[in-house]
């Protein structure tokens, strides 16, 4: 019986010895499938804008300003400096010539293509190239920004620089942003043409 035991016993041995070792295989997950292409509109370059510039003189001739125009998606963004204008508010408008003799009446009337009436306050204005007043410190240096919605220099309903050109006027004092045709404003202060780059 003992023997029989031993038998069984090395026999299960052989057995468990003899069967192939269970190798394990790596499988690889699944390679998803890929992606559809995202398709995004090519971005809009600020390259693609038209600029222009001008340079602001007063009645002697002497330079008291530059100012420059860019497009852009909002509008026509006009951005400058002045200084030597004397202190206080002063109105400033784009007018419809691009002409600045002295005393600057060369530059004809507020650019407004749309036949409006003077100012912001005014239930029938304002005119597209009026702008809020500018408003020089004690220190006599300004620097400023204005957002002209709607407005180009070139292409478009509203835009300022056609065969007559156009240019920027400051006058003496503020502007009321109601009295038509230029809000009391005052005598045409400095003038600059504005030229495209």
């Amino acid at each position: 019986m003992r023997f029989s035991l031993r038998l069984i016993a090395t026999a299960t041995f052989v057995a468990a010895c003899s069967s192939p070792p269970v190798q394990t295989v790596p499988v690889a997950a699944p390679t998803p499938a890929p992606a559809a292409p995202v398709v995004r509109p090519a971005p809009k370059s600020s390259a693609n804008f038209r600029t222009a510039a001008a340079t602001i003189r007063d009645g002697a001739g002497v330079r008291v300003g530059t100012v420059t125009f860019t497009d852009s998606y909002a509008g026509l963004i006009i951005a400058g400096s002045v200084e030597g204008l004397g202190i206080g508010a002063h109105g400033i408008h784009i007018h419809e010539f691009g002409k600045c003799e002295p005393p600057f009446a060369t530059a004809g009337s507020h650019f407004n293509p749309d036949k409006h009436k003077h100012g912001y306050k005014n239930n029938d204005g304002p005119h597209s190239g009026d702008l809020p007043n500018i408003d020089v410190p004690p220190s006599g240096r300004l620097k400023f920004e204005f957002l002209l919605p709607d407005v180009t220099l070139r292409g478009g309903p509203r835009h300022i620089l056609d065969a007559g050109g156009a240019s920027i006027v400051i006058h003496s004092t503020r502007d009321d942003y109601l009295t038509d045709p230029a809000g009391n404003s005052g005598a045409r202060l400095a003038c600059g043409v504005i030229v495209q780059e």
